[in-house]
Order: structure tokens, then C-alpha cells, then sequence
């Protein structure tokens, strides 16, 4: 892989950007202290917006480092930060990243979220040379397997209570993405946008 860093990407709709200080607000009043979004996540609903604070300081100070993927998803026409989607536990020797991603309930079934994921899937075949995106939800939130699958990520099993999130222990669904997969079908490519 060669590894570029959080750079911006455009969409029709969206842009994904590196987070400033100036985002703190919007994270915690569109996503971050909702309990419906966090429920199915990793990481506790933000008490206030000083932990919304600390979050993008601790994301803004690796923002040098390339290996570092981590975006806010923006509405062009405002530049309001909606949602989160960030590429981690990046395996090299494999040429492999897991995504994740959350959006404000505001805008929840109206196609931010896969316009989103379609842009890092492009960054990531094309800019950076990844042969493997996986991503992973808790099998009682099939609404973001949705996502993945109308991305182009298949479902390749479930790891029995292999997780842990705001629910408790969880079955993972495990969704993934190959080269191959990505080179091989030209309507995917074709839809994808990356600026």
C-alpha cells in the first residue's frame, strides 16, 4: 500500500475532510450524544461537547501521519459535519483496512452513508492500493450491512459473540471487498467518485 493520509474526497453530495477544532459542536449535537446512534458502537455517547473536543484534538494531532484515516462527512452545501467514517487496524503485509462509520440520525436512510463508504472504497483501490476493505456490525444492526452490501462488500460470515459495543457482547457480521472484486466490476468503478 502506499499509504496518503486523510486527504479530501469529493462526492456529489458530500465532502470528506480532516476534522478541525471548529467541528466540536456539530459532532456532539448531530451524532455524538444521540444514544440510537451510539447504541451498536464501539465508543460511549459523548457526556458534553469537552469530549467531542478532546476526540478531534487527539484525531487532528495524526492527521501527519499517512497511515492515519480519518474524515468528517460534510454536507458541500454547508460544510456541516453529519457523520464520521475512518479506515483503521490497516495490515500491511496484506494490503488490508477495516472501515467504520456513524451518521446523525437527521440523515439516516437517504444514501450519505453508502455515497460516504463509496468514496474511501475508490480511495482505497485506486489511491492507495489496498487488496482487501473489510467492515464489520453487530448482526442486530443490519441497516449498516445494508450499507456495506450496496457498496459492494460481501458478507462473508458471522463471528459469534466476537465483539463488544454499547449492547454488550455481539455477533459480528464480517463484509468485505477485494481487488479484485473492485477492478472486476466496471459498474461499481464506474459509479464512484474521487477528487
Amino acid at each position: 500500500m502506499e499509504h496518503k493520509g486523510t486527504v479530501t474526497l469529493q462526492t456529489e453530495r458530500l465532502t470528506l475532510r480532516r476534522y478541525s477544532s471548529a467541528d466540536a459542536e456539530a459532532m456532539f449535537d448531530n451524532w455524538a450524544s444521540d444514544t440510537e446512534v451510539t447504541k451498536y458502537l464501539r465508543w460511549q455517547t459523548h457526556a458534553d461537547v469537552d469530549v467531542s473536543k478532546s476526540v478531534i484534538e487527539s484525531w487532528v494531532k495524526q492527521y501527519p501521519e499517512l497511515d492515519f484515516y480519518c474524515w468528517a462527512i460534510t454536507l458541500k452545501a454547508t460544510d456541516e459535519p453529519i457523520g464520521t467514517i475512518s479506515a483503521g487496524k490497516l495490515r500491511d503485509d496484506i494490503a488490508m483496512a477495516e472501515v467504520g462509520y456513524c451518521i446523525g440520525r437527521k440523515w439516516w436512510h437517504q444514501g450519505y452513508t453508502s455515497e460516504a463508504l463509496n468514496a474511501l472504497i475508490h480511495f482505497f483501490f485506486e489511491k492507495v492500493g489496498i487488496n482487501r476493505l473489510e467492515a464489520r456490525h453487530d448482526t442486530r444492526n443490519p441497516n449498516s450491512g445494508k450499507v456495506m452490501q450496496k457498496c459492494g462488500l460481501q458478507h462473508e460470515g458471522t463471528l459469534r459473540q466476537a465483539g463488544f459495543n454499547n449492547q454488550g457482547i455481539c455477533d459480528l457480521a464480517i463484509n468485505a471487498i477485494l481487488a479484485k472484486d473492485y477492478f472486476g466490476d466496471e459498474a461499481l468503478s464506474g459509479r464512484l467518485c474521487y477528487k
